[in-house]
Formats: C-alpha cells, structure tokens, sequence
C-alpha cells in the first residue's frame, strides 16, 4: 500500500466518490442551515464535487460517456474555482485581502480547496488503470 502511487487511489475510487458526495451534501446542508452566506460560485464548485463524486461510485464510470460528463462537470467547476480563488490573489496583489473571521468559510481558501478536489476527482475518473492487462 503506498499512497503515493495513482494505482491505490484508484482502487478506493468508490470510497473517495462516497467521500466527495459527503462534502458535497454537508457543505448544501450548511447553507440551508444558514452556516454560511449565499455564493454562487460555491454552489456551482459543491455541486461539481457533488456530482462527480456520484460519477466516482457507479459502476460504469469507465465509460466514456460517464468520462464526458465528468469532464464537462469537472471543467466547470473548476473553472469557477479558479475564477473564485482568483479574485483572492488581486486583492493579495492590490493589499488589500483579509481573510474572514470565520477561517472555515474564507472563500480564497474554500475555492482553493475546491480546485484541489475537483482535479483529483478528475483525475481519478479520466485515468488508465495500469495494472489491467494489456
């Protein structure tokens, strides 16, 4: 077992789909709870994870059809991510970021993370297994 190779990722591919549809389904529950403020960048970033992590656990997400969409959600929500996670570092740039007092819902740090997220979840989809015979 070494965490550093994509081959153990990708065997638990379903428990970090189950995983991603929990931070999915826990960050829309705080907004409906109130936790947090309205955002339509998060939402568009939670339900990409959201989504794809429900990609991650079917047992047909080899195919390129589930690949497609992956790639059209992932991309999205990616890029929404890293539009998000930009406007942190033009106010890095202009002097003039804070983070928020509430460090758990900063959304430089929250975008980022999401941005991280969703290339794994990609990654994981869209790969080769290396070990299948060829």
């Amino acid at each position: 077992m070494n965490v550093l190779d994509l081959h153990f990722w990708r065997q638990n591919q379903r428990v970090l789909g189950i995983i991603t549809i929990a931070i999915g389904v826990g960050a829309w529950g705080m907004e409906f709870a109130g936790t947090v403020y309205v955002c339509p960048y998060c939402r568009v970033q939670r339900t990409a994870i959201l989504l794809l992590g429900l990609i991650m656990v079917l047992p047909f997400s080899r195919h390129w059809i589930a690949q497609y969409l992956a790639s059209v959600v992932g991309f999205m929500g990616a890029v929404v991510a890293v539009n998000q996670n930009f406007m942190g570092w033009v106010r890095i740039s202009k002097g003039t970021f804070t983070f928020s007092e509430q460090l758990y819902v900063d959304p430089f740090l929250l975008s980022g993370s999401a941005l991280f997220i969703l290339i794994g979840q990609l990654w994981l989809i869209l790969s080769k297994d290396s070990t299948a015979a060829s």
